[in-house]
């Protein structure tokens, strides 16, 4: 893989705003397999409207239920037989979507089963080996293979390290894991994403392990959320950070002192078996590449930050934080906002405003990237695509530009550049062009 591919990310193509109390929560998921069938069941607290679908390349199937969410209290989702992961995210109109990722073809059902005398409210989902058999599908269904994006959120502090903490005893640490928590699952709900939660949970991850967790999972951008805290109570605002240049030379040093004891390896390339001046123009070359994606990244963030609130500074700021030094994964910080100023406390605790920061992070990642995309991405091979033909779509009620995006398999961005739209916005009546690309 180039140097450019590895430092490339990409974003959601939406800002997804919160969504109140849940009627429905996921209290556990089950799996059996046996003989080339699969079920899996999830537990309810209560019965909830569900659709289920398929979708290509790579194969998933993909469960919407209408107004539910996945308990806190929840771990590790169970694999095995036709299902090599489960994932999850909140969608847009407050449904959960669960995404079963398929290591075959299979036939699906589902079916609703109410409480008994072990178990109460259940959605059954059963999956049945296809063979060579490929299902028919509806267009918004079928998408072309690539790979998925990689994201990896990092909440800030943990465990013994509550970082900063407010006037009203909010602590930085439990902010930074509400708001990356948002974020996951907003990265998770969308095809073509994966998030890699650096802490799921209240314990501490060593900043130097941090990094490198980001590294060992090949992510294509490393976010970290914490919130400023300064004695003067006045300071407020949202800032973004990158690497400093004092900082990525300070890496740098380190990392070449080391690569004849370590297995380094910068953009896929050892740097173990290089002579000393090869080596460093391979660490210059990758860390420049890294450190332009993060400003640009950077500034799309601070600009969407903007829209929802009080910045600090409008343009990105560069430090030497040791978690954004790594020289191939492009890193941004995030200081959500001063959690020093007893109105900015207060709206971090608000589950509103986590979500507004969650959704601006993601909107200024999206603004970026979706021009660069990974070229190995299934993102990147939907754009390439010329489109085939147009079919019109007429806005309906509840219409939304990303729903419409989704269930025609096409970009939000193509779809405003074939109807010359400056903004989001579409109102019922509008007839819209939509680029319908082949093999969709």
């Amino acid at each position: 893989m180039s140097f450019i591919g590895r430092l490339i990310l990409i974003a959601l193509v939406i800002a997804i705003p919160a969504v109140a109390g849940a009627a429905t929560t996921v209290e556990n998921v089950r799996l059996w397999s046996e003989e080339g069938r699969t079920r899996v069941v999830l537990d309810l607290s209560r019965a909830a409207e569900h659709k289920i679908f398929t979708l290509r390349g790579p194969d998933r199937l993909v469960v919407d239920l209408k107004d539910a969410r996945l308990a806190e209290s929840l771990g590790k989702l169970p694999v095995g037989g036709a299902i090599r992961s489960i994932r999850t995210g909140v969608r847009s109109n407050g449904q959960l979507r669960v995404v079963l990722d398929l290591s075959q073809p299979v036939r699906s059902r589902s079916f609703t089963a109410g409480p008994n005398d072990e178990y109460g409210d259940r959605l059954v989902i059963d999956l049945q080996q296809q063979g060579g058999l490929r299902t028919v599908k509806r267009a918004s269904e079928e998408y072309v293979s690539g790979r998925d994006i990689v994201v990896a959120v990092d909440p800030g502090h943990g465990g013994h390290d509550p970082g900063a903490i407010g006037r009203a005893k909010t602590r930085e640490k439990d902010v930074a894991l509400d708001v990356a928590r948002l974020l996951a699952e907003r990265i998770n709900a969308e095809p073509g994403m994966k998030a890699v939660l650096v802490r799921g949970g209240d314990y501490y991850v060593d900043h130097r392990e941090r990094m490198e967790i980001a590294r060992r999972s090949k992510a294509d951008l490393f976010v970290s959320i914490h919130a400023d805290a300064v004695d003067d109570r006045r300071a407020a605002g949202a800032s973004v950070y990158v690497l400093s240049l004092k900082g990525a030379s300070d890496e740098a040093g380190k990392r070449l002192a080391e690569r004849e004891n370590a297995s380094n390896l910068v953009g896929g390339v050892s740097l173990a078996d290089k002579d000393e001046v090869l080596a460093s123009v391979l660490l210059d070359l990758s860390q420049n590449a890294a450190l332009s994606a993060s400003l640009d990244v950077g500034g799309e963030v601070i600009g969407e930050l903007a829209r929802i609130g009080k910045v600090h500074r409008r343009q990105v700021q560069q430090a030497g934080f040791l978690v954004l030094k790594s020289p191939d994964v492009p890193s941004i910080l995030v200081e959500t906002a001063y959690i020093s100023n007893p109105d900015e406390e207060k709206k971090l605790k608000s589950r509103s405003h986590q979500s507004k920061l969650a959704n601006a992070i993601l909107l200024g990642v999206r603004k970026y990237f979706y021009e660069n995309p990974p070229p190995n991405t299934m993102i990147a091979l939907n754009q390439r695509r010329a489109p085939a033909r147009q079919v019109d779509h007429v806005i309906s009620r509840g219409d939304t530009l990303s729903e419409i995006a989704e269930r025609y398999n096409v970009s939000m961005s193509a779809i405003k550049s074939a109807n010359r739209l400056s903004n989001d916005n579409v109102r019922i009546g509008q007839k819209l062009k939509i680029p319908v690309y082949a093999g969709t």
